[in-house]
């Protein structure tokens, strides 16, 4: 969310910024939060200015008793009564006003930073930087569930009963293999620094409203029914909840957390042969991590954080690439982000398995998180970024690593995590 006060300042800047990201039909948003802006500080004023009177009259009033004259005092009372009907009246509108200035600033979308490439949709998103050599084998690579199903590592049609479409059973070797991506990864982030948390599952609204904007928070959030609780779609969000309402100081920064969780999406829409098996799914797991800093620190933490992940992917043997979101690919809330996308010997190309954001102060300044420093208060800016999404990752592990005689080989990192296995056959 912005700053009033500097949409109030610039709004060409805000405008430019909408048709940037080929929102259009956010510019007249701009010009009708200035005019309610307006309307609020005229509010403001008026009942600052009864409120004075009242104090001037209530004066008066007691003079004109000391001094018997009653029927004057009488007539100052009626004005004292007229000043506060006028007083509610005008404070129910400026509530009335900034509800709505608050639904729109929440609508109108970040602003974006320069280095952003602009581009309508993810189609223009761009390539930035490739990490190990992608291979192609002579011998074919199965669809992943193919893959799964010779080692009666998944039970799709079991799950379609159970729980619908979208939804999985992970078996023996392949689970294990599930259960030490996570681990590993766990330590992985340790190792680098994090604090490790294992989160809510569950926040409330206003910690939705906080982290996402309204279009992500209908097409990927659970609601619990009857209850003020949604299911996190990422631990992301109840982990930068975690510092809702809170005033940081500024020796305490950064604070760096790794955390493990389920997640729940709806993921709507029709998907293709592609986003199949668990490539797109209800429920997954993930290792994610998140960074509350200083402003001025946050661009060198997104530039460490996406690295953190191709770290990651690279010491399993998967080769991936760096890919930059366009204007138009960016969620509202964003600055900057880009995808890490590893490489698919079978569709012979890369798909995406994480996602480095950074927030700005957007999310601080929904959810009040303020820092104390040496020269004042200030927001905070929020970071975030996967670490792994292992039925994503077990995709790519499952390719890159399948060997032609069908076996499955475990890479050095991960043979601990897999009681010493070096091979799954």
């Amino acid at each position: 969310m912005l700053d009033i006060k500097f949409l109030r300042e610039n709004p060409e800047v805000v405008k430019q910024n909408i048709r940037n990201k080929f929102q259009d039909n956010k510019l007249p948003l701009v010009d009708e939060v200035i005019a309610l802006d307006i309307r609020n500080r005229e509010i403001k004023q008026e009942v600052e200015a009864l409120r004075a009177d009242k104090n001037k009259i209530s004066k008066m009033i007691g003079a004109c008793m000391a001094q018997g004259k009653k029927e004057e005092a009488e007539e100052y009372k009626k004005q004292v009564a007229a000043n506060a009907g006028r007083t509610e009246e005008l404070s129910k509108e400026e509530k009335e006003v900034e509800e709505k200035i608050k639904t729109i600033m929440m609508t109108i979308p970040n602003i974006i930073d320069p280095s952003v490439p602009i581009g309508k949709d993810d189609s223009e998103n761009v390539e930035l930087q490739k990490f190990g050599e992608p291979v192609v084998p002579e011998y074919e690579i199965p669809y992943h569930t193919e893959i799964m199903e010779k080692f009666n590592g998944i039970d799709l049609e079991a799950a379609g009963k159970v729980a619908g479409n979208g939804f999985y059973y992970l078996m023996g070797d392949i689970a294990r293999l599930h259960s030490a991506v996570i681990s590993y990864a766990r330590d992985f982030m340790i190792d680098k620094g994090f604090t490790y948390c294992i989160p809510p599952y569950m926040i409330r609204s206003n910690v939705v409203t906080g982290v996402m904007s309204f279009a992500e928070m209908e097409n990927m959030m659970y609601k619990i029914e009857g209850e003020d609780l949604y299911l996190i779609g990422t631990s992301e969000h109840s982990m930068i909840g975690k510092f809702i309402d809170t005033m940081l100081d500024e020796e305490k920064l950064p604070q760096t957390l790794t955390s493990y969780s389920p997640c729940f999406r709806k993921e709507k829409g029709a998907h293709g042969i592609e986003e199949r098996g668990v490539y797109r799914i209800h429920q997954f797991e993930k290792q994610e991590m998140i960074v509350v800093c200083k402003p001025e620190d946050s661009m060198d933490w997104y530039e460490k954080m996406w690295k953190y992940t191709v770290d990651l992917f690279r010491s399993l043997d998967i080769p991936v690439r760096q890919l930059e979101c366009c204007s138009g690919d960016l969620a509202d809330l964003k600055v900057k982000s880009c995808d890490v996308e590893a490489w698919s010997p079978r569709q012979k190309k890369y798909f995406e398995v994480g996602s480095c954001s950074n927030l700005g102060d957007a999310q601080a300044r929904r959810l009040g998180i303020r820092v104390k420093g040496a020269n004042g208060k200030y927001f905070a800016h929020t970071l975030n970024n996967t670490v792994v999404a292992p039925p994503r990752m077990l995709i790519a592990f499952l390719e890159n690593n399948l060997q032609a005689d069908g076996s499955i080989r475990i890479p050095e990192a991960l043979r601990p995590y897999m009681g010493g296995k070096e091979v799954i056959k």
